[in-house]
């Protein structure tokens, strides 16, 4: 069920520039090619959901400082078989990372990103990740779990140092926001 339903949220999204265009496309072919794409177990990569969780006003971000990665990104990770869409896991993941209850999801793809990553099948992989917009309710406050060394709000015109390759997705969840 997730397969298919990741093909048709994937056909139905109108990327925004000709580079997302070219992975959705990319993503279509992957999904086509591998009935197990959503599946953590598939070696040759796997789709993941991420979020951009803004506060209310839109004034911040919150990011998890990641312990396998060493680095801050939004929150995020594999779907899991319980997941009946790739938002549905994307706003699993949202909640389970921050602690955070009514959390509002945007439905529609946000951004795609393929990155070279060892995740937890301890060899080397890719994750095609699918990000949505996630918005916080007013003065939420975020709990870290442990799939996190730290978790916080950040100022989205003062990022921490090392998230320049955010920059690009921040500002669209801002420009949908």
């Amino acid at each position: 069920m997730l397969h298919g339903r990741a093909v048709a949220t994937l056909e139905s999204w109108q990327a925004p520039t000709a580079e997302q265009e070219s992975l959705r496309q990319a993503y279509l072919g992957f999904l086509a090619a591998r009935d197990d794409a959503c599946a953590r177990s598939c070696a040759a990569g796997h789709l993941t959901a991420s979020a951009v969780v803004l506060d209310e006003p839109g004034e911040r971000v919150l990011l998890t400082l990641h312990p396998r990665v060493g680095r801050w990104l939004q929150l995020g990770g594999h779907c899991e078989p319980r997941d009946s869409s790739l938002a549905d896991a994307a706003l699993r993941e949202a909640a389970e990372e921050s602690g955070l209850a009514g959390l509002k999801l945007d439905p529609d793809p946000l951004h795609l990103d393929v990155h070279p990553i060892t995740c937890s099948l301890g060899v080397p992989t890719r994750h095609f990740d699918v990000r949505f917009l996630v918005r916080a309710p007013r003065d939420a406050q975020p709990v870290a779990s442990d799939e996190s060394d730290d978790l916080a709000w950040w100022p989205v015109a003062a990022l921490p140092p090392g998230t320049e390759d955010l920059t690009e997705l921040i500002a669209a969840a801002l420009e949908r926001a």
